[in-house]
């Protein structure tokens, strides 16, 4: 499966850095979703695109989207990335990249490295957004048009 801009999102469970679950349906009908998949904590790349995020997550609030960081790391290297660069957003563990496949996230360097896209889908759940690039400083700035370009409509 591979999600393009107009495609209904799956319905997905994971567990946050709290360890508790996040299911998709609760944001959903709420508020705009932005979710990231990347692809390693602490990795010079993913903590530019999480910072990032950091910076303008209030300007995503403001603009009634929630901000999600999806990896394949466990929830206590998730704790301690949050911890380190004092993120505000959610970071929801995928450890057998069943989700990251649902949303049809590719490899990159022969399948060595995983993807790195960012969704921003609407209120319905359907993708508004998609942005495939491993370059981590171009993700943030590019969700954030998308949500205020879905404010506007």
């Amino acid at each position: 499966m591979k999600l393009e801009q107009g495609d209904h999102i799956p319905h997905f469970i994971l567990t946050d850095a709290e360890g508790n679950l996040f299911d998709s349906k609760e944001i959903l009908g709420n508020k705009i979703l932005v979710i990231y998949f990347y692809p390693k904590n602490f990795t010079p790349g993913c903590t530019k695109e999480a910072c990032n995020f950091r910076n303008d997550y209030e300007e995503f609030k403001k603009n009634g989207a929630e901000v999600i960081g999806i990896s394949s790391d466990s929830v206590k290297s998730h704790q301690k990335f949050l911890k380190k660069y004092d993120l505000n957003h959610k970071l929801l563990s995928d450890p057998t990249e069943k989700i990251r496949e649902k949303f049809g996230v590719k490899s990159h360097a022969l399948g060595l490295i995983p993807g790195r896209d960012t969704f921003v889908i609407d209120r319905k759940g359907i993708v508004q957004m998609k942005f495939h690039n491993l370059k981590a400083s171009q993700h943030e700035a590019r969700a954030l048009k998308s949500v205020k370009k879905l404010n506007d409509a």
